[in-house]
């Protein structure tokens, strides 16, 4: 017995080291540099080194990454330079598409040259060399190796509206423009994603009262829509691309009304507070005409990890308390809330933190105001738990109430004690029927995630945007996701995708303080709002529709870097935006 015993655990042992083997041939794509050029992470430390580059053999590409040159290619062809960049940046999703987030196993064939070494890549036993030339995207001594599939995607090149954009001095090009060309710091990217304050290039659109491609107007979306009593607003991180402390997005300006026109109390319970000079002051003057200001926030300030500014704001106030516990398990916890109550009859709530990234419109979020004593009162109730001492697991439950307002009902929820995503959330999904939209910093519930792939799989049309952050963290949850079917985006912007929303079935709107995540159900303090208003899921549905579609479909596959070049604005905002302590040119992703 104890020989079976024995050859049973010797067998077990080398079928293991032959599956552990056989993993180890598969190594992860770090970045597709053009269609021909991957870099492959063969000693998986996450970094792209030089001799991990791989070039596939008897193949020549279009490619629009700027700092490779393909005019011999497009000569040969006999096209354009826009029309070969435009190509190019065809190509380029093609190869996202079929290589990103695979594992890969690799064919040397014993060439290689001072860039890469040559070999074959095959995804899932198919030979992607085999795929790049029966794409038409693939040419050889100047000719398509697939003449059909060639003249149809030129034919699509050239119906796309590309531009240049310079990172650097915020201007965009023609992509035959030679200013643009010459630029170190370039992408190409679709003309709807330029920002708001791009500047076109004088000298390619000198004639641009004839020109139709500059006298396009870039989409834009209304930001606020109000049923009376309940406002909703929202930021557009698309058209922000660096933040600010002057109060001039719609979202600060009407925060600082509202604290101009308080007159007996401002009660705050937030995350944290940026040095805001307009804001700051106006807190002031309504100290000075007799408002009384009580501030509940989390212990970040205090341990010098978030919102250092805090402090000012918690010398202006008359009350403070924030979550500061000797408990080690009660101090991983979050005091996560984003609301402030005014005059304890209008409620403020929603994403925004009360920071520059947040209040100047650079992060995408929405803002949430209330005018209703009722509701104010509820608020009121959790804010004095905690302005007494009691946060995170140890407050005491409130009951649930749904309010009236304005032809729509609302649910106010608060965690941890609600399990707003298990008892709330959840069974909306479950009985959704026509679509799940979800714009979101994370998703990462296992219980939730499993819920919208069951959703998926009945029909019902599921989509995803996260933050750029998730490209390594989270990515678990990512993959997930994709693997049932879910299209998520990676959004590609400097800022932030803050929201924490769900829109259900042109029916329901749910939207507060709480990542999807079981720290924002179980540990944190937050809020969140259900909403029934098919007004409001209308709104928010074309907004999320909106952000969808300036985002490439190139990043419903594998991941992008939160900060560089490939995000719109990230080198150049002076924000560390993928919490690496670099900031812009000195982050990896960045640098020339």
């Amino acid at each position: 017995m104890k020989k079976i015993t024995s050859l049973m655990i010797i067998l077990l042992f080398i079928l293991f080291a032959f599956y552990d083997y056989g993993r180890k041939l598969k190594n992860p794509v770090i970045s597709i540099l053009t269609p021909a050029l991957i870099q492959i992470d063969f000693n998986n430390n996450k970094l792209p080194d030089e001799n991990e580059k791989i070039c596939i053999p008897d193949i020549e590409v279009l490619s629009a990454n700027m700092e490779y040159n393909f005019d011999n290619v497009a000569k040969s062809l006999g096209i354009n330079k826009t029309e070969a960049l435009s190509l190019g940046y065809m190509a380029d999703g093609f190869a996202e598409k079929v290589l990103a987030d695979k594992p890969v196993k690799v064919k040397f064939n014993g060439e290689k040259n001072r860039n890469c070494r040559f070999a074959d890549i095959l995804i899932d036993n198919k030979s992607y060399g085999k795929l790049l030339s029966d794409s038409g995207y693939a040419f050889k001594d100047g000719k398509p190796l697939n003449e059909e599939k060639y003249t149809k995607n030129l034919e699509k090149a050239r119906k796309l509206k590309l531009v240049i954009l310079n990172h650097r001095s915020n201007k965009y090009h023609k992509l035959d423009c030679k200013y643009g060309l010459a630029a170190h710091d370039s992408i190409i990217i679709q003309r709807n994603q330029l920002p708001k304050d791009a500047q076109k290039c004088k000298f390619c659109f000198i004639n641009e009262l004839n020109d139709k491609h500059a006298k396009e107007v870039l989409s834009s979306y209304p930001l606020i829509i109000s049923s009376g009593k309940v406002k909703l607003y929202l930021t557009d991180f698309t058209k922000t691309l660096k933040p600010d402390a002057e109060c001039k997005s719609i979202v600060c300006k009407t925060v600082l009304n509202e604290i101009n026109n308080s007159s007996k109390s401002i009660d705050m319970a937030i995350y944290g507070w940026d040095k805001n000079p307009v804001l700051n002051q106006a807190i002031k003057k309504a100290k000075q005409r007799g408002v009384k200001i009580r501030l509940v926030y989390d212990d970040s300030y205090s341990t010098g990890k978030y919102a250092q500014n805090t402090k000012e704001l918690v010398e202006l106030s008359d009350v403070t308390k924030n979550d500061l516990s000797s408990d080690k398990q009660l101090s991983k916890m979050l005091m996560h809330n984003k609301f402030i109550i005014f005059d304890g009859k209008k409620v403020f709530t929603g994403s925004m933190n009360y920071s520059i990234t947040g209040l100047s419109g650079f992060n995408s979020n929405c803002l949430i105001t209330i005018d209703s004593p009722e509701i104010a009162k509820k608020y009121t109730h959790e804010f004095e738990q905690m302005l007494m001492g009691k946060f995170h697991i140890n407050k005491n439950k409130l009951p649930v109430t749904t309010y009236y307002i304005d032809n729509m009902r609302i649910t106010p929820l608060f965690s941890p004690k609600d399990k707003i995503i298990t008892d709330y959330i959840i069974p909306l999904i479950e009985n959704s029927e026509s679509y799940i939209y979800i714009p979101a910093f994370l998703v990462t519930h296992t219980a939730m995630t499993e819920s919208l792939i069951k959703a998926k799989r009945r029909g019902v049309d599921v989509r995803i945007i996260v933050d750029a952050t998730n490209n390594n963290r989270n990515y678990f949850f990512i993959k997930r996701l994709r693997s049932g079917n879910i299209p998520v985006k990676f959004e590609n912007y400097a800022g932030k995708m803050h929201m924490k929303t769900i829109i259900i079935d042109d029916k329901y709107v749910i939207a507060g303080s709480m990542n999807f995540s079981n720290a924002g159900e179980n540990k944190n303090d937050e809020n969140s709002l259900i909403m029934e208003s098919p007004r409001l899921a209308k709104y928010y549905k074309g907004f999320f529709k909106y952000t969808w579609d300036k985002i490439p479909e190139k990043y419903l596959k594998g991941t992008i870097r939160a900060e560089g070049k490939y995000s719109i604005g990230s080198c150049s905002d002076g924000i560390d935006n993928n919490f690496d302590e670099k900031i812009d040119l000195n982050d990896e992703g960045c640098k020339p």
